[in-house]
């Protein structure tokens, strides 16, 4: 039984790579065609009345005449951009290569570490909008055209490139709400979806309102950011496969954007509070000394609220021993940022464990909701962004 599985395996990879061979209509050369004359000896598709240009005329096969467990294997091992290029081949491939259930493996391998529920949510509004860009293309050939200029940056055009002497055009568009839509929004850049950002590089434009003509200033200030994650928009930039990330306004600084956000400094939201909102704090009784923690942060009223790492210290009258420590039944809670030196205003805060609320003020900034973590891998990922020197 094994044998014949091995050899059933090995004839149908044998088959596959013979039909694609024969069947490439993206390699620079027109599929041959029987003269005028000559009555071709194949049959028709069964899914098409036309000839697809993924067909061979000497070998007599297409393709689609692959059982249906293995053409969805065949279809199944494709890259998004051997999809596009099948998807232009004719019709019935058209349909099967934008189907979602094989654009859903590729949309979580790539992009399933900084989508969540918010970016699904931001998404339907983006369909739904009459101004959607994407409507377009339910006029035929100039939104394909569209979508091949777009793409292009990103894939080889030889992937994206329509059949245009010989068969039919596809006038079918590609549904809005499709998996493979939302793929190509945010594989161009179209699309910009909420998420957080560590480290906030803490780019910003600011308009010189004293002149007639604004100017631009950029202004970096990174240092005082580490070990924060912030709100942002972002959008993915193809050329650099880093994000741009647009952070909420605060006071006068309307623009806030930030170019060159790695992929490992992007992460979805783990809460739904908007960034203006104080959190609701959770877990606040049973927190205990080493726990580790996010907090919120803003440097007054008018800026967003952004997640601070700390851990839960001792108070000052425990001497640290876990046998005789009592810091867990008080009510006021100690949180501790030890990227920032001893004596720092910012080193240390007190929280009331049973009625927290934000406190502070407009030298030290404002401490809102606390979160306590959880997994490992979110404290592991603190860790990996420790400053290699202490911050003052």
């Amino acid at each position: 039984m094994r044998l014949l599985s091995v050899l059933f395996f090995q004839e149908l990879l044998f088959f596959s790579v013979h039909l694609f061979r024969s069947c490439r209509p993206f390699a620079g050369r027109t599929p041959s065609v029987p003269p005028p004359t000559m009555k071709p000896s194949r049959r028709k598709s069964r899914a098409d009345k036309e000839e697809p240009a993924g067909s061979s005329s000497s070998s007599g096969m297409s393709i689609l005449d692959l059982p249906e467990l293995a053409l969805e294997c065949v279809l199944g091992r494709l890259t998004p951009p051997g999809l596009c290029g099948m998807a232009a081949v004719c019709s019935s491939l058209r349909e099967r290569c934008t189907s979602d259930h094989l654009w859903e493996r590729h949309m979580k391998e790539k992009w399933g570490r900084v989508i969540g529920d918010a970016a699904h949510r931001e998404w339907e509004r983006y369909v739904a909008s009459a101004e959607d860009p994407l409507a377009s293309l339910a006029e035929a050939n100039k939104g394909r055209r569209r979508w091949i200029e777009a793409a292009s940056r990103v894939w080889p055009l030889s992937c994206l490139r329509l059949p245009s002497k010989s068969g039919k055009k596809l006038s079918c568009p590609l549904p809005n709400d499709s998996i493979m839509s939302w793929y190509r929004a945010l594989e161009t850049g179209r699309f910009w979806f909420p998420a957080q950002v560590y480290n906030r590089e803490f780019w910003f434009l600011v308009l010189d309102y004293g002149t007639e003509n604004y100017t631009a200033y950029l202004q970096h200030g990174h240092v005082g950011f580490m070990l924060s994650c912030y709100d942002a928009e972002v959008s993915y930039d193809c050329r650099t496969d880093t994000f741009h990330a647009r952070y909420p306004p605060h006071g006068r600084r309307t623009v806030v954007i930030e170019e060159g956000v790695q992929w490992d400094r992007i992460r979805v939201s783990p809460v739904i509070t908007p960034a203006h909102v104080l959190h609701n704090s959770d877990y606040l009784s049973d927190l205990r000394p080493c726990d580790h923690i996010e907090i919120q942060w803003r440097r007054n009223k008018e800026f967003p609220y952004g997640w601070w790492y700390g851990v839960v210290g001792h108070l000052e009258n425990c001497d640290g021993n876990e046998h005789f420590c009592r810091c867990h039944l008080s009510d006021t809670v100690i949180l501790e940022f030890n990227q920032y030196t001893p004596g720092s205003r910012w080193r240390r805060t007190l929280v009331d464990r049973r009625d927290h609320k934000e406190e502070g003020n407009e030298t030290d900034g404002f401490y809102g909701g606390i979160r306590k973590l959880q997994k490992k891998e979110e404290i592991s990922k603190w860790r990996q962004l420790w400053p290699t020197d202490v911050l003052e």
